[in-house]
């Protein structure tokens, strides 16, 4: 691989780009749900920044301290620290619209200088195996691996022709209206169950005081006023007709024995895009493998953060997803059929399943939900008809989500086969 891309003319990252990289402010506030975008190296997964995404936030004033990397449309994004390998390299591009954003010191921002290079060609090439090749070779382990900016700014791009590069911008673009098309397929079926409930403009009450019997506190040993608000018990009596999740599922936390020379693909926490519900994975060595990578999935189940779960880490494993795959302990998974399982994903995503599973996690200060918490939350009882409508919705969301994946590993594929022909015709 290095002697293809020597064989090509080409240009270092340094040359064609600005490279910056971030910083991690230390007076942040992790729990701040508005404000400015900070990104992390777990929201860079080599594809397009998605909009609707559950990210970190810092505060304004704090944002007026690292205007220097304030993020703009097209800039690339490049993983320079991360735990594993895997991790390093990782590349992600800003779309237009994005929110006022912002990134650490784990990652870099590369904005072109001129024209000769389009950054959607950029953004595809460090994706592909030359780019990849390179930042791996570049990468030093020191505890974590990292690059610095002068190692990345190394990165050397082949000068390709710009109607080539148009040619996978424009393949870029319909990632783009792919990934637009989901969100907005998935929020068609959220509508309909709002609308079904009639809870499509619900809006919860805070109240600013109440009144709890003694009594109360004893059955749920807790005594915050936080857990007793409400707002809790307004949205379940809004919901006439319900069961418990555990009258829906079947669980399947079951683990199994791992061996320690075998390859597994490794689901973690952050490996679930709260914001489009997509599932990556990283692949561990078995004796690598962290201590809770406990449980093996097959393809098809449901699977529920049980940390921070109000962030909505609700995901369907893809059915591909069925050799040497193994999730970690800290979700809960289930089994559950089609239509139930994507209904189930609708619900649970929504202000009816995040709102229960805050309820158990405040005044904690490392939300996290039991078992028991996520067997008995109320589940809407709706016609097996509606669960069908809903799903099909939700089908038809992971389908384009699927395709703009596929046309994001043609556009690669694209740019290899450029190299590779080595000509700009």
């Amino acid at each position: 691989l290095a002697r293809k891309i020597r064989s090509v003319k080409n240009q270092s990252l340094k040359e064609i780009g600005v490279i910056r990289s971030g910083t991690t402010p230390t007076d942040r506030d992790d729990e701040l749900i508005d404000g400015v975008v900070l990104l992390k190296t777990t929201d860079i997964r080599n594809n397009i920044l998605s909009n609707d995404d559950n990210y970190y936030h810092i505060t304004p004033k704090i944002a007026e301290r690292m205007l220097k990397t304030k993020l703009e449309t097209n800039d690339i994004l490049v993983n320079i620290v991360g735990a594993t390998l895997g991790v390093i390299g990782r590349a992600s591009l800003v779309p237009n619209s994005f929110p006022e954003s912002n990134i650490t010191q784990a990652m870099a921002l590369i904005r072109m200088k001129g024209t000769v290079y389009l950054p959607e060609f950029v953004f595809t090439y460090i994706m592909s195996k030359y780019g990849q090749f390179q930042t791996d070779r570049l990468a030093r382990p020191t505890g974590q691996f990292n690059l610095n900016l002068e190692e990345l700014g190394q990165v050397l791009v082949p000068e390709i022709s710009i109607s080539k590069q148009k040619d996978v911008a424009e393949t870029i673009k319909n990632v783009m209206e792919l990934q637009e098309e989901s969100k907005k397929t998935y929020q068609h079926a959220e509508n309909l169950l709002l609308e079904e409930l009639g809870l499509k403009d619900f809006k919860i009450p805070e109240d600013l005081s109440y009144i709890v019997n003694y009594s109360d506190t004893e059955n749920v040993d807790r005594v915050d006023a936080d857990y007793f608000q409400p707002k809790y018990e307004f949205l379940i009596k809004k919901i006439e007709n319900k069961k418990r999740l555990f009258e829906f599922t079947n669980k399947a936390n079951k683990s199994f024995k791992t061996e320690p020379d075998i390859e597994y693909n490794y689901i973690e926490i952050s490996d679930v895009n709260v914001g489009t519900g997509d599932v990556i994975f990283n692949k561990v060595v078995g004796k690598e493998l962290p201590a809770n990578a406990k449980i093996k999935v097959s393809g098809g189940e449901l699977i529920i953060s049980k940390v921070r779960p109000t962030r909505g880490a609700v995901a369907i494993i893809p059915d591909e997803y069925n050799q040497n795959f193994v999730a970690s302990g800290a979700f809960f998974i289930f089994k559950v059929t089609s239509p139930t399982r994507e209904f189930l994903q609708v619900v649970l995503r929504s202000m009816i399943g995040k709102l229960q599973m805050e309820r158990p996690t405040t005044g904690t200060s490392y939300p996290t939900i039991t078992d028991q918490d996520v067997e008995n939350l109320w589940i809407p009882d709706v016609k097996i008809e509606t669960q069908q409508k809903i799903a099909n919705l939700v089908t038809k969301s992971h389908e384009a989500r699927k395709k703009s994946k596929e046309l994001l590993e043609e556009a690669k594929r694209k740019v290899e086969e450029m190299i590779e022909k080595g000509d700009k015709n």
